[in-house]
């Protein structure tokens, strides 16, 4: 059964709506028009009467009206017609905006946006008062179609020279603001949902399970659900069109003129600490760490016996807790995350993979320990429940950078993955960073015994294992 709605769109694209006066003619009509009403006013003037006011005046009156209207519709078509004529700056076209909305939901902390359009992808980037930010790249593999026009720069005649002049014209990537919860709104319009939401936490480890007969997409037909984003220019709204089988949405998202803002430094090449391990465990750490309402998250390194260790540790009015991280073979007295790889290596006799797939730490001999506000780190639990993985970096300034290795959908539509042309899931990267916490002096007091204990909680109270150390 068809919808009233769609009925009513099919019965208007039957009988379009065509103006008295076409658009190329309205220059001419409004212009004649105008003359008009200047003759007529001329004559007005020269023989002012009552009786000439009806024959004169008011035709004067009506051609000056209705001429000053078609002027401004045929200069306002005109403009509209040579912007069309230029090729928009960004043409992105995906099948599936599930993908997108589960990408740019991990960064939704923050009312606007920042939008940096290259040749490589598009970059969304939020804030919050400098200690904290995040950023989420579509690259230009997750679209089907990915179109990018450069900016040509503007022109200053007061500084051209010679010199300017003998240079290649240079060229700038688009930057502006848009809102975010409009954004997530548009592209769930057709209700769209977070699949990870639906799924119990042992299957979040395979976040795109295989398709069923009762699948969704499967259910309603191989439904298609195209997303199409376009950017003009400067002052252009940023478009994004959704198409759902017959009912096609566009929408028209406001650009605000961009807040240039440092971002927050983060030194690559002096590492102090890198972790690699499953996003879930990570997740399911935080999630422990908050129950007792902790004020900031303090994070412990070291190498022990030759083998990692890794905790994270809260206090707050309901008491203090911490999670450990190791690859010790022996049990431990406490509770660290179950792996649900039961996959037995029989030339190593591994029974259980290792928690932390990678772990290098500068220093082995120290213990590394930085403090962080539990809030700002709770804002990545969405990054966190869907991630694959995770990486976690710290620098020797103490900054925290999270990021986070996302599987999504392939760009292309679930009829093509139907019949067999997808190329499998794609992986994106979420990135966040974080400005530690300076402790005061009496709390490096109350560290340095909290650093003993955990660390000799740590050990453990087996022999060394031989298996081989998993550093990279």
């Amino acid at each position: 059964m068809s919808s009233p709605l769609v009925d009513v769109w099919e019965a208007a694209a039957s009988s379009p709506f065509s103006p008295a006066i076409g658009k190329n003619t309205q220059f001419t009509v409004g212009f004649v028009l105008l003359a008009i009403s200047l003759v007529l006013t001329t004559l007005f003037g020269m023989n002012q009467s009552l009786v000439n006011l009806p024959v004169l005046g008011v035709p004067a009156s009506l051609a000056f009206g209705f001429g000053a209207v078609y002027m401004i519709c045929a200069v306002g078509v005109y403009v509209y017609t040579m912007d069309q004529d230029e090729p928009p700056t960004l043409t992105a076209v995906s099948g599936s905006a599930r993908q997108l909305y589960l990408l740019l939901r991990c960064i939704a902390f923050s009312n606007k946006a920042h939008v940096h359009i290259s040749d490589i992808g598009i970059k969304l980037a939020v804030d919050e008062a400098s200690v904290m930010e995040a950023s989420a790249f579509l690259d230009k593999s997750l679209f089907t179609t990915y179109t990018f026009n450069a900016l040509a720069p503007l022109h200053n005649s007061q500084h051209s020279d010679s010199d300017d002049e003998s240079e290649p014209p240079s060229t700038t990537t688009p930057a502006f603001q848009i809102s975010l919860p409009a954004l997530l709104e548009t592209l769930q319009i057709f209700g769209l949902t977070d699949p990870s939401t639906s799924k119990p936490p042992w299957a979040r480890d395979a976040p795109y399970p295989t398709s069923t007969a009762f699948t969704g997409n499967n259910i309603l037909g191989g439904m298609n659900n195209l997303c199409r984003i376009s950017y003009y220019g400067p002052g252009a709204p940023l478009a994004v069109t959704l198409t759902e089988a017959s009912i096609r949405t566009q929408c028209d998202l406001t650009t605000y003129e961009p807040e240039y803002a440092d971002e927050i430094p983060f030194d690559r090449q002096a590492l102090a600490l890198k972790v690699i391990m499953r996003g879930s465990w990570l997740y399911d750490a935080i999630q422990e760490l908050s129950s007792t309402s902790p004020e900031k998250l303090t994070m412990y390194a070291k190498t022990v016996r030759g083998k990692p260790f890794f905790a994270l540790a809260s206090s707050g009015t309901l008491g203090s807790a911490r999670v450990e991280f190791n690859n010790q073979p022996q049990p431990s007295a406490f509770r660290t995350p179950v792996s649900t790889n039961f996959n037995v290596n029989s030339e190593t006799g591994d029974q259980a993979a290792n928690l932390l797939e990678t772990f290098q730490l500068s220093d082995p001999h120290t213990v590394l320990r930085s403090s962080y506000k539990f809030n700002l780190i709770q804002k990545a639990a969405r990054a966190m429940n869907v991630a694959t993985k995770v990486s976690i970096r710290a620098d020797t300034q103490g900054v925290l950078s999270l990021q986070f290795m996302i599987e999504v959908e392939s760009g292309l539509s679930s009829s093509q993955t139907a019949t067999g042309n997808a190329t499998g899931g794609k992986v994106s990267f979420v990135d966040f960073r974080f400005v530690p916490l300076v402790e005061e002096d009496d709390e490096e007091g109350d560290a340095g015994d909290a650093d003993e204990t955990i660390i000799h909680n740590g050990t453990g109270s087996g022999e060394e294992s031989g298996d081989q150390d998993m550093l990279s």
